[in-house]
């Protein structure tokens, strides 16, 4: 299950995304529109920036806005920068690997084989997945739910 902080920042990036090249949004109206908690948006944002995805600008008309293209920043990039496993179980996991206490041999175990193909095709799936594809997902929902 993705975190919080997984789902916000995806949250956020796509109102990013959807004004990229426009001007900065501020966090206040961000945290309105998407139902985020102002003070864990600010923390989020400022994880963002410092990977080097958003910018910010303070002052009259300041704010965050997307540094990349909303089609160059992969759900899987941020899945990985706020902290969130892919995987499903520890064991399986690429970068939070634990091994699972009830397993005795992890190389013949039926059960974490099938999760790493599991895994695999998450990755994959959430590799090619963009923002932007993000974006592109809301509006055709949209337009189908409204017709």
């Amino acid at each position: 299950m993705l975190s919080k902080k997984t789902r916000y920042a995806l949250k956020a990036l796509v109102v990013l995304g959807k004004n990229f090249g426009g001007v900065p949004i501020q966090i206040s109206k961000i945290a309105s529109e998407e139902h985020i908690p102002k003070k864990f948006l600010e923390q989020i944002l400022l994880d963002l920036r410092n990977a080097g995805l958003l910018y910010s600008k303070k002052g009259s008309g300041g704010g965050y806005g997307l540094v990349k293209d909303p089609a160059e920043i992969s759900v899987v990039q941020i899945l990985r920068l706020t902290g969130g496993p892919v995987a499903l179980l520890p064991c399986v996991s690429l970068n939070f690997y634990q091994k699972c206490d009830e397993c005795d041999n992890e190389e013949t175990c039926g059960v974490r084989d099938v999760f790493v193909d599991v895994r695999d095709a998450t990755v994959k799936i959430l590799s090619e997945t963009s923002i932007a594809d993000v974006i592109k997902r809301e509006k055709n929902l949209i337009e189908n739910y409204t017709q």
